[in-house]
């Protein structure tokens, strides 16, 4: 068994109204919708899917992986144009769109629609935010990972892979404020190998908890995310969340930061100086 020969599938949901999956529930649908859809939080969340998520997972060193990005068949019909023309020569990409259900099940659902239930091979699979960005290498990293600990997959139904070592990231039009961090079990460069035939996905489990419920290896030797921190996380939609003090970066760094994670300077200050 090689990991070279499995399948890798990330999910990314993009405003999609789940029934459930937001720390900061709505009372109704339509409050959700609302909340989704207006035009500041839309805006927002193209300029970070545009200049931070996209670059890195256009231009990774292993090109054989599908990236699903869910929707909600509600969405505006200009934002689904919109989000159909960033993706446009991206093959690994693809649009899904699904009315509000329950989260979990929905995203088991189709997690298990894009795998190829024929292969007897585990399927190696990723979650997203469409704020974060992994590095140029992560699933060639994804599957070497794999590969380590190819006697532990064998005899486990769900193996984490965790690459816990990365930056929150602040884009503004100064550029990318930024600082290095490690979060275990973070929802960003998180992978899970999960055994043919088992149902489960990996958006059946909190990322917090994945370690708790599944053997996980770790790997902490270099930054391999970034997370993406700005006023429409869900996260942050609490009350009393204290700020995050994040640096700009410098010439050197936003070098390594194009190198890295395919994260370009001068990109993020054009859009984020055209915000409204």
């Amino acid at each position: 068994m090689k990991s070279q020969d499995m399948q890798v599938i990330g999910l990314c949901r993009f405003s999609y109204p789940a029934i459930g999956g937001f720390q900061v529930e709505h009372e109704t649908l339509e409050e959700r919708r609302a909340y989704l859809y207006s035009d500041k939080r839309m805006e927002e969340r193209f300029r970070t899917f545009e200049t931070i998520t996209l670059p890195g997972l256009k231009a990774q060193t292993d090109q054989n992986f599908t990236f699903v990005i869910v929707i909600g068949e509600c969405m505006p019909e200009n934002y689904i144009e919109r989000l159909f023309a960033l993706i446009e020569g991206m093959p690994q990409a693809l649009i899904v769109a699904k009315p509000p259900k329950a989260h979990r099940p929905v995203m088991q659902e189709i997690i298990n629609a894009g795998i190829d239930q024929d292969s007897k091979l585990p399927s190696l699979q990723f979650r997203h935010d469409d704020d974060d960005a992994v590095s140029i290498d992560f699933v060639e990293r994804l599957r070497a990972a794999a590969q380590d600990s190819i006697g532990l997959i064998k005899r486990s139904r769900t193996v984490g892979i965790d690459f816990n070592r990365g930056y929150s990231a602040l884009p503004t039009s100064l550029g990318l404020q930024a600082e290095e961090v490690v979060l275990p079990s973070y929802g960003v460069a998180l992978g899970m190998a999960v055994k043919a035939g088992v149902s489960q996905t990996i958006m059946n489990y909190a990322h917090k908890k994945l370690s708790q419920n599944m053997p996980t290896v770790t790997y902490t030797d270099t930054p391999m995310f970034v997370r993406g921190h700005n006023d429409f996380n869900d996260s942050r939609q609490k009350a009393n969340i204290k700020p995050v003090e994040l640096d700009l970066l410098v010439a050197e760094q936003e070098t390594y930061f194009k190198e890295r994670f395919a994260i370009d300077s001068d990109e993020i200050r054009k859009a984020f100086s055209s915000a409204g």
